[in-house]
């Protein structure tokens, strides 16, 4: 080993002891991957690919934590051919181009082949997606992009066309608990049953916010056996988060728990949106159109009350307005339903698109031309400023 080889892996060496525990703990494996058995299993599709490095284009699509980045660096290590990674945080079309030219010379130099690695490839523009379509498309560059958007959605049609995609799931809380009390070990610490219950419950299927919280705990516990105590303030820390399908689903079925009347199970997803840092005057507009969809005349104080709320919200903030959002979910859910005034304009309205109209009636006053002058038609115009 040269000097310089002696010097690059102790630098790595000790930016490896100084970086987070999720980090460190990143599985070396496949078999080390916990949740993704559908994929990872033997003999499951995307682990066949892996192995027997035959894989074209693909996406990975899931929540935050559940081992996309680390899948792209199993495959890394395990193709022969050159592994590029960019992010879509901070690459840009140039950055793009210049992968895809150093993937050309490799072809034409060695027949060597290239997969390219992007993560969080949905906060790539359009522009950007479209400088990789010709070289995936030509097989210049294998893509693997990680995403935790729908591609339907988030990622070119014409590049999804091109690519596999392969849902990943939430991890269950038993095997994040398997991978909190590997991490234990691997600090040499100790901790109670109850508390990597209660961090693997409050991760909602995110291994790295898991870890995240075990290593605030083990700061907290100092040395101690990591009780349950330590491990709820280390969990008062983490903001629970939502993607763009996450903000709508929970969205939808906080207004269906209210329509069903359902308070409890309203509250819950009102608590989730404040503590994943929804904007509050989203909830408040959800209340005010809910108050007149959903109960309408049946109770006309609803409507009274999604608005006060609304206003609260824009005075007072968050999290006084809080107790404010509570209120209004409480007497929304509890009050009677009527669909009267949604049904009624909706087939009014059908009935404009439909063709069924016909002139208006006849004014009862004259109109404003055959009036005399000084009438009381031709005053009001006047007031009004028309020139007629």
């Amino acid at each position: 080993m040269n000097d310089d080889d002696l010097f690059a892996s102790v630098r790595q060496e000790r930016m490896d002891a100084k970086a987070p525990l999720a980090a460190r703990l990143r599985p070396r494996t496949l078999d080390e991957v916990v949740g993704q058995d559908h994929l990872l299993a033997p003999h499951a599709p995307l682990r066949r690919l892996i192995e027997s490095d035959r894989l074209s284009s693909l996406i990975l699509w899931g929540p935050p934590g559940t081992g996309k980045t680390t899948i792209a660096e199993l495959i890394a290590s395990s193709t022969k051919r050159s592994f590029e990674r960019l992010s879509a945080v901070t690459a840009g079309v140039k950055d793009v181009r210049e992968v895809i030219d150093r993937a050309q010379n490799r072809l034409l130099l060695d027949n060597t082949g290239t997969l390219l690695f992007i993560d969080e490839i949905h906060r790539f523009t359009t522009n950007q997606q479209d400088a990789l379509l010709h070289a995936v498309e030509s097989g210049i560059i294998s893509l693997v992009g990680a995403t935790t958007e729908n591609p339907a959605f988030s990622v070119n049609p014409a590049l999804r066309s091109r690519s596999s995609v392969f849902p990943l799931e939430s991890v269950k809380e038993e095997s994040i608990i398997q991978v909190l009390e590997r991490a234990v070990l691997h600090e040499q610490a100790h901790a109670d049953d109850d508390a990597l219950a209660l961090i693997a419950t409050r991760s909602t299927g995110d291994v790295r916010q898991a870890l995240t919280s075990l290593e605030v705990a083990l700061a907290l516990a100092a040395g101690e056996k990591i009780a349950i105590d330590h491990a709820m303030s280390a969990l008062s820390t983490a903001v629970q988060r939502l993607g763009a399908d996450d903000h709508y689903n929970i969205a939808s079925a906080f207004i269906k728990s209210m329509r069903a009347g359902e308070t409890d199970i309203a509250l819950h997803w009102l608590a989730r949106m404040i503590e994943s840092g929804e904007d509050p005057r989203f909830i408040s507009r959800r209340l005010m159109i809910f108050a007149s969809e959903d109960i309408g005349m049946a109770d006309h104080s609803a409507l009274l009350i999604a608005v006060s709320v609304a206003q609260v919200v824009e005075r007072v903030g968050m999290p006084e307005a809080t107790h404010h959002l509570a209120h209004a979910v409480i007497h929304l859910s509890t009050a009677p339903k009527s669909r009267d005034v949604t049904n009624a304009i909706e087939k009014a309205l059908d009935d404009v698109r439909e063709g069924r109209t016909g002139p208006a009636p006849a004014t009862t006053l004259d109109p404003p031309q055959f009036a005399p002058v000084g009438t009381k038609v031709n005053n009001y115009y006047r007031r009004q400023g028309d020139t007629r």
